[in-house]
């Protein structure tokens, strides 16, 4: 139906769907699906905070306090009594140290009478953001510059959990998306061969895939973070595991890949193509893989939390990234054992994080999934 044959009385939005795009289709139809919605603006939100790390945290990730050891988190307070009444002054207690004189435990107990008075855009610790910009604001922080603020509690050297999750993510929710760009790579442009040509190079190509997953995951990754040397510097160790994750990461998307080419290639668009004389490679790339790009956004989104769990569980296991880099694998590593949960269960909350963006990212790209095809109802 052409807009000219539309009714006079039909309202303008039936209108504006006759001549939408095919991204405003998937635009509304990705609307509708409000867990989506909310899972975006969690991700998104992630990525923010991995840009802007030095600006969220408290702390630089290396900072640490020998006095102030498996510090629990401090709760913040908002309002203050005085002898004029009740005014709003966000701040936090300071704590006191006891000792158990049989085990030499040390507990903190909260003291009243200290008062850390906090802030937003405060003043603290210089960094350099991005390498360029040498900065000293912080989103949040003690509002006098030296005040302990520990909202998620400290770990075994004193160093902030809060802060170190922060810069964490940075690393985490990158050696996602790096992997799975290296993986999108692969699995666009091998699968697309292995479904365009068929015949030898595609059964070469599957047989691969198929030996590749075949393999047992853990002891693979085990084999291949073994070969890494250990007087590589962190950045290149960081560049190797995303390598390794990558490399093992492309076959899922490149069978999907290559089913969507099996369906395209008899397409009239792909043999008009063909019949002008418009090279092989051509029509993969500018014709048949455009057609699908909505699919490789959906899986490349579900596929980034699997590259998560992967560095997260590479590091936990100590194969992974190793300190000084901080990724909420290497943070996790704090928790290991049972006396450490005992003793510091807030150690565990980088799990929470990775918890958090794997659902964010899952419900993401289900919503993408469901969106790429906004003619099914």
């Amino acid at each position: 139906m052409s807009v000219a044959s539309l009714p006079a009385q039909g309202d303008a939005r039936s209108e504006t769907r006759v001549v939408a795009n095919q991204w405003q289709l998937i635009w509304w139809k990705f609307r509708k699906h409000q867990l989506a919605m909310i899972a975006g603006v969690v991700t998104i939100f992630l990525y923010v905070i991995a840009v802007f790390a030095e600006f969220f945290a408290p702390y630089s990730a290396g900072t640490y306090s020998a006095a102030h050891t498996f510090v629990p988190p401090q709760r913040i307070k908002l309002f203050q009594e005085t002898e004029a009444g009740v005014r709003f002054y966000p701040h936090l207690n300071g704590f006191k140290v006891q000792v158990d004189q049989e085990s030499f435990k040390r507990t903190y107990v909260i003291d009243e009478s200290i008062v850390y008075p906090i802030g937003l855009f405060v003043r603290g610790e210089e960094y350099q953001l991005w390498g360029l910009f040498k900065l000293d604001v912080h989103l949040i922080g003690a509002a006098e510059f030296g005040d302990p603020v520990y909202l998620l509690g400290t770990d075994r050297l004193g160093r902030d959990v809060l802060s170190r999750t922060i810069f964490g993510t940075r690393v985490s929710m990158s050696v996602g998306l790096v992997g799975v760009g290296l993986s999108l790579l692969l699995g666009v442009i091998l699968g697309g061969i292995s479904g365009y040509y068929g015949g030898i190079v595609d059964n070469l190509i599957q047989r691969t895939i198929e030996i590749l997953r075949s393999l047992p995951t853990i002891p693979l990754w085990m084999g291949l973070s073994a070969a890494i040397p250990l007087t590589w510097p962190p950045l290149r160790v960081y560049f190797a595991i995303t390598v390794l994750l990558s490399l093992i990461g492309w076959t899922t998307l490149a069978r999907e890949v290559r089913g969507r080419f099996l369906s395209l290639k008899t397409e009239d668009f792909v043999i008009a193509a063909r019949l002008d004389g418009v090279r092989e490679m051509q029509i993969i790339i500018r014709h048949m893989v455009p057609s699908m790009t909505s699919h490789i956004i959906a899986s490349v989104t579900l596929a980034i939390p699997g590259m998560i769990l992967a560095e997260t569980a590479l590091s936990f296991l100590g194969i992974g990234l190793r300190p000084p880099v901080v990724s909420w694998g290497v943070l996790l590593q704090e928790a290991q054992n049972v006396r450490s949960i005992a003793t510091a269960p807030w150690l565990l909350f980088p799990g929470l994080a990775v918890v958090t963006a794997v659902l964010a990212m899952n419900f993401l790209g289900d919503g993408l999934r469901d969106a790429a095809d906004p003619y099914q109802s």
